[in-house]
């Protein structure tokens, strides 16, 4: 490709035509390292070309007029200059940019090119550090300290909770941990920074809670919201896995639903018992999608999780529990407003029972959606079912995952109680 010596001064690179073909060539007759290519858009950029430890590298400086001639001339000077001494102006550039890189740059990065090829959770990654660590994306990674670090994770353990606080931190530090790895020198600023130490929840629903819990799913209207919450309770699966079923996953014949993967990248094999075989089967005569739980407004995805359709069938079965108890079941029902929401109801029977000094039966209202799982294999080990096949049916890879069931399961510890009591107050003589 011919280059074209010329002076370069602003009219004389303001006056370069556009390439007909490619890119035109100029370089300055002033200084010998410098250098300009024209497009065919009439694009002007100065570069300098030189060998560079033995590979030939062109370092684009910028363009004109935004860069001045004189700028571009100090900058090929300073690129020569560092060729001179053997080094890489490249790398010292790559090393610079690494160097000044923002925590919102790299997080991007981290977002595209590990979080979402590799992460199930990538979503929650995107949520959680939009909504907690978004001031901090305009600043450089190396400016943000350990002691920041510390005083956001007590901050959010204070009004978040302290998994919520943890989960940010992991984060935090496998982000800090992916730009080491990706080339840039600085340090974690997380290292020696502990987690809140946590309890493993083990809420479940209780027996004598199960027949208002029932009860209140039975007179739920949305036959999507009853059918998935039933499954779930006949299943003990995932809330997630639920909502992602598919026809195609259910062998009729063998009474099975065969998950491909699971949260902890393992298939499943489901045993459905003869009630979820007979739901299932009255959803598919009626089904026009390839999802068990299609949306409502698009068959062809999945239906959303009910969250809110949860809380207020929790409401509800509070609301049956509180109306058949003994001792303020007259009170609730002369209490109650039926035209406001179960929830509304019941928030607001808890604000009256405190100004008039009743004590209300516990309220169900703190049960999750997933601990319908945990109620499955809390029945199960209230039946006696060995940890081992609690473990298998709910797809625990290790065993330390099915440990709180042990501690569920009371009936072996209430009868050597009631055996070393009854010795104790009632002697053989």
């Amino acid at each position: 490709m011919a280059r074209v010596f010329i002076g370069f001064t602003v009219a004389a690179l303001e006056k370069l035509p556009n390439s007909d073909k490619g890119i035109a060539i100029y370089k300055d007759r002033n200084s010998p390292f410098l250098s300009l290519y024209v497009t065919t858009k009439g694009v002007k950029t100065f570069f300098v070309r030189k060998r560079v430890l033995g590979r030939d590298e062109r370092l684009v400086l910028g363009r004109f007029p935004v860069m001045t001639i004189e700028q571009a001339r100090k900058k090929a000077l300073l690129y020569c200059s560092t060729v001179a001494d053997r080094k890489d102006p490249k790398a010292e550039q790559r090393n610079q940019d690494r160097k000044n890189l923002t925590f919102g740059n790299h997080f991007q990065e981290y977002f595209e090119r590990y979080s979402k090829v590799n992460k199930k959770t990538w979503k929650d990654d995107k949520r959680d550090i939009d909504k907690y660590l978004s001031h901090w994306f305009r600043r450089r990674l190396a400016d943000i300290t350990k002691p920041e670090i510390q005083r956001l994770h007590e901050q959010i353990g204070r009004n978040n909770g302290r998994y919520q606080a943890n989960r940010i931190l992991q984060r935090i530090r496998a982000i800090y941990n992916k730009a080491i790895e990706w080339g840039w020198s600085g340090s974690n600023p997380t290292a020696g920074i502990k987690k809140f130490k946590e309890q493993s929840r083990d809420r479940f629903i209780r027996p004598h809670e199960m027949p208002y819990f029932i009860q209140a799913l039975t007179d739920e209207h949305d036959d999507n919201v009853h059918d998935y919450f039933k499954l779930l309770l006949y299943t003990g699966t995932r809330k997630t896995n639920m909502l992602t079923m598919q026809w195609k996953d259910i062998l009729w014949h063998e009474s099975e639903w065969h998950i491909e993967e699971t949260k902890n990248g393992d298939p499943l094999a489901i045993p459905l018992v003869p009630e979820a075989m007979t739901l299932l089967k009255d959803r598919y005569e009626n089904s026009e999608s390839a999802w068990v739980f299609s949306s409502c407004r698009d068959r062809n995805i999945h239906m959303k999780c009910p969250r809110a359709a949860w809380k207020h069938i929790i409401a509800r079965a509070t609301l049956y529990a509180w109306a058949d108890c003994d001792k303020v079941g007259s009170w609730v029902k002369s209490k109650q407003n039926n035209g406001q929401t179960e929830i509304i109801q019941v928030t607001e029977l808890q604000r009256q029972a405190q100004h008039e000094k009743i004590i209300l039966p516990p309220c169900m209202t703190d049960i999750r959606i997933h601990d319908i799982r945990r109620t499955f294999g809390s029945y199960q080990a209230i039946t006696g079912a060995s940890l081992t096949i609690i473990g298998k049916s709910l797809g625990h890879r290790s065993s330390q995952s099915t440990q709180v069931y042990a501690r569920l399961h009371l009936d072996p510890v209430r009868a050597s109680i009631e055996k070393a009591t009854s010795a104790m107050f009632d002697p053989v003589m």
